[in-house]
């Protein structure tokens, strides 16, 4: 079974809307015109969070840009994230918001990580308690949990401080229940294939501008925009890669 993931696209309700040197809209559409020809069976897409950057009416374009896909479009917000807005725009199939999905031998959980009016984030104690009940009734399947925030370092002193900001509570959690086969997630800009215990850690680039890894100071990469592919076996083994797309390059000259 194969599942996408996309991250970090700060769409504005303009086409032309930049960040980071970026126009945001047609980086986002060379991502997604370049996951659909490599990977058209895929089963479900992951929308780890910051869909908008703080502006509301890029849900019309999200929503508009997804909307005729016969797959799950699973999504949760980032910090830039309008979580009613969210709601509001993107409450009809193909898109989910939040949730426990099953797919296969799989469940993929999603976990809402927004600490509103904050830079890091959260898992306030019902999603923790949320998150506890789907892992409780999802013994004899594999997890992938999802979330936007990091909940492990990731070498970087500036982004370090805006992690997830209770990660000892969730892997207190997570550590109770050996069915939990992966942890992924989004914020950072940057790739990440790592492991903590038998449990496997994937952080996925944005579709626009990178982070410069190991950086003690904020800085920008020169790196592509990209998105991650999982195939996930029976046996729960995952196979995953970070997929970086060429787009042309006066959207990609990042400015800071």
């Amino acid at each position: 079974m194969r599942i996408l993931q996309i991250t970090d696209p700060h769409l504005y309700g303009q086409a032309g809307g930049t960040l980071r040197g970026v126009e945001t809209d047609s980086s986002l559409r060379a991502v997604v015109d370049d996951a659909l020809s490599r990977f058209p069976g895929f089963a479900a897409l992951l929308a780890t969070g910051d869909l908008v950057h703080e502006d509301p009416k890029g849900y019309g374009r999200f929503r508009r840009i997804f909307e005729t896909l016969d797959r799950p479009v699973l999504c949760i917000p980032g910090n830039h994230d309008d979580r009613d807005a969210m709601q509001r725009e993107l409450s009809a199939p193909p898109f989910e918001i939040g949730g426990a999905h099953r797919f296969g031998d799989w469940t993929v959980i999603m976990l809402d990580s927004l600490d509103q009016g904050k830079v890091g984030g959260r898992l306030s104690s019902a999603e923790l308690k949320r998150l506890e009940t789907e892992l409780a009734r999802s013994r004899d399947h594999h997890v992938m949990v999802c979330m936007h925030h990091h909940p492990v370092p990731m070498g970087s002193d500036w982004l370090d401080g805006i992690g997830l900001a209770n990660a000892n509570e969730f892997w207190r959690l997570v550590d109770d229940f050996p069915q939990v086969r992966a942890v992924v997630w989004g914020h950072v800009h940057q790739r990440l294939d790592g492991r903590r215990g038998d449990v496997r850690l994937f952080a996925t680039p944005s579709t626009g501008a990178q982070f410069l890894p190991a950086s003690d100071t904020y800085a920008i990469d020169t790196r592509p925009p990209a998105y991650r592919s999982f195939r996930l076996h029976p046996d729960g083994r995952i196979d995953s890669h970070t997929h970086w797309v060429d787009v042309q390059p006066e959207r990609l000259t990042a400015s800071g």
